[in-house]
């Protein structure tokens, strides 16, 4: 059952003067990642989606349509007169980067923000430099019903580079637990199954990318596919980065995010 506890927003949210952001977070992840990045962005409203129990890959997708409806549309109808007047972005890191162009195709985003995203997550073995084989995200799958915990500890160590994990990256990141299993394996079944690639020429919308050169879980090929083929993107690449690169690096995020989007609104 899916109900306005799932949506982190106030019934009708208030547009600051740069526009509401809808925050979208990775596997096994709380939005609570976002929380240094939103604080430095108070020009902005901020509306955040919680599918951290979602039983379903299909209660996951349609969580993330209930709230951007929520947000521009009278009591959630898409068919009125849109309620928000200010500009809608939509921000995403990884498995949320996915969901946030998902709803770009959909024409609900004004512009996107994509931390450590792609367009499609499983390759097959000649792309190894743009995802994941398949195989692994099954025996994810399959390990969570025996050992969940060893599962997410084991995919969080993919997240830093070795010098992030050094220099004490990893306390940033909120402990292991916040996800039921159920949202767990819903996430790793759109992760196998999620393809934006056929369509992204559709997205018409501005693209902020922040993609680190360093990326073992979206690899730095992803960035530069998403490049080829968004009409509007722009990229920003970090060095030495891996797969989080706005922890750590909060400050610049947010002046680079709000330098872009003022540059597009003076376009």
């Amino acid at each position: 059952m899916i109900g306005l506890d799932d949506i982190s927003m106030e019934a009708q949210p208030k547009t600051s003067g740069s526009g509401t952001i809808l925050w979208l977070c990775g596997w096994g992840m709380p939005d609570t990642v976002f929380d240094r990045t939103r604080e430095l962005l108070p020009d902005f409203h901020h509306v955040s989606v919680d599918y951290s129990d979602a039983d379903s890959p299909e209660e996951m997708l349609l969580l993330t349509e209930i709230a951007v409806k929520n947000i521009l549309y009278s009591n959630g109808d898409a068919s009125r007169t849109r309620v928000v007047h200010g500009p809608l972005l939509i921000g995403g890191w990884s498995l949320g980067g996915l969901l946030a162009l998902r709803l770009a195709i959909k024409g609900f985003a004004d512009g996107l923000v994509l931390f450590g995203a792609t367009a499609r997550f499983t390759r097959s073995k000649e792309e190894s430099d743009l995802g994941w084989a398949d195989i692994y995200v099954r025996k994810m799958i399959a390990g969570l019903a025996q050992n969940r915990q060893d599962v997410e500890a084991k995919f969080r160590q993919l997240i830093f580079t070795e010098a992030e994990w050094e220099a004490a990256l990893g306390i940033s990141l909120p402990p292991i637990g916040s996800w039921t299993t159920s949202a767990l394996i819903a996430g790793l079944q759109i992760l196998r199954s999620e393809e934006c690639l056929p369509q992204l020429k559709s997205i018409t919308c501005p693209v902020f990318l922040v993609h680190g050169t360093e990326d073992r879980i979206c690899p730095y090929g992803a960035a530069s596919e998403l490049m080829a083929q968004l009409p509007k993107a722009n990229l920003l690449t970090i060095p030495a980065s891996g797969h989080a690169p706005f922890l750590g690096r909060e400050g610049q995020i947010a002046n680079e995010l709000r330098r872009w989007w003022h540059e597009q609104q003076d376009k």
